[in-house]
């Protein structure tokens, strides 16, 4: 615990930080660099996972889930992302895409059928938003629904899709309604693995986050049943903005992590290394390093908490989110580079962490909206065009 959380969390909090981080160091670390490695999805440990409760955060016990706040599921996410933030990804995915927004907006027999299997982590679940030609620019849905019956025929594709191979259940959208566009015209659907006209294909191979899977999601004349809307038709839109606010806390909290697990690396590393007769952690630059490293991650972590308690407080906290995303994960990318530096050559080796967390760090940057989008949205607030 560092300094600044000493008597902001509560017990409970602490009791599940901490073995979420025992969790973490004996079952993510020895596996951390094989995963990313072999880019392979580590189906066991998330079987682990789901035994511990984390992947029923935010949802009440009623529904299996753990029933804690917004804060308590940032910490989780952060803690995992310290050793395998492949890892992290996944269940931020699977949590705050795919289940907030199924309890969150969903009907009771929707809430019925689909939350308790996924809180409990008997089956993992996917949203599907991105497109080719449409990420930045979410309005840019092209994915068609429409209506036929009692039933919907959807068609189109999605990509860089997270769980997408592994997931029973998905979360998507699709444009009802095209000369409504964003105000009205696009709406949310609940898919399951399975259904006729519904297929999934792996995807690219990646630059980090290589042990969390994603893939392309393709729909062909997929007849999806009226009663899988997800909230009511033209409402997709509005929906997953709400989703993407809480998703961005965890994203930064993700970033938060990765930059940590960074920067307790280097000092570590720096307290050890000799050079010029003495630890490079006396070495003047190497320490200052350091001090930045400490600063950066203190104040995100700040916004982040922010973010997050003004989730918990039902209070508007659209611009707190981006802030936190956008500061987070653009320090995760300073943290992690100076991370390297500290290491030096050694740094620069597959074989220690700094250079996976590096490359995972850059998907925080892009994805749940680019640090670009973020400073649009932020921007807007700001000069009161929001």
């Amino acid at each position: 615990m560092t300094t600044t959380e000493m008597g902001l969390l509560t017990e409970e909090q602490t009791l599940l930080r901490d073995t979420v981080r025992d969790f973490a160091r004996d079952e993510l670390l020895p596996q951390a660099v094989e995963i990313d490695r072999e880019a392979r999805f580590p189906v066991e440990t998330f079987k682990k996972i789901a035994e511990l409760g984390l992947l029923g955060l935010p949802i009440p016990e009623e529904f299996e889930g753990a029933g804690v706040d917004a804060v308590t599921g940032a910490l989780v996410i952060e803690e995992l992302a310290k050793v395998c933030a492949s890892t992290a990804l996944g269940v931020a995915a699977h949590t705050s895409l795919c289940l907030w927004p199924l309890y969150t907006f969903g009907n009771d027999d929707q809430r019925a059928r689909f939350v308790p299997d996924l809180a409990s982590g008997r089956k993992l679940g996917a949203f599907g938003l991105t497109e080719p030609d449409a990420g930045s620019d979410s309005g840019g849905t092209r994915t068609r629904a429409v209506r036929d019956g009692d039933e919907w025929v959807l068609n189109g594709t999605k990509i860089f899709i997270t769980n997408a191979n592994y997931a029973d259940t998905f979360v998507v959208t699709a444009v009802t309604d095209a000369e409504k566009k964003t105000r009205g015209g696009i709406t949310s659907f609940i898919l399951e693995r399975g259904m006729p006209g519904f297929t999934i294909a792996k995807g690219d191979e990646k630059l980090g986050m290589r042990g969390s899977d994603w893939g392309e999601l393709a729909f062909a004349d997929c007849r999806v049943p009226d009663a899988n809307v997800l909230g009511n038709v033209g409402e997709g839109f509005s929906n997953f903005m709400q989703t993407l606010d809480g998703g961005r806390i965890g994203i930064g909290a993700l970033a938060l992590g990765i930059a940590e697990g960074a920067y307790d690396l280097s000092r570590r590393y720096a307290k050890e290394r000799v050079a010029f007769g003495k630890p490079i952690a006396q070495q003047q630059a190497v320490a200052f390093m350091l001090a930045d490293m400490a600063v950066s991650i203190e104040a995100a972590r700040g916004l982040i908490r922010r973010a997050a308690l003004l989730k918990d407080a039902s209070l508007p906290y659209t611009t707190e989110a981006a802030m936190a995303k956008l500061f987070a994960s653009e320090i995760a990318m300073k943290v992690t580079s100076d991370a390297i530096q500290v290491h030096g050559g050694y740094g620069y080796t597959s074989e220690y962490h700094v250079e996976r967390m590096y490359r995972d760090a850059k998907l925080c940057t892009i994805g749940e909206g680019t640090s670009e989008i973020q400073r649009i949205v932020i921007s807007r607030a700001v000069l009161g065009d929001g």
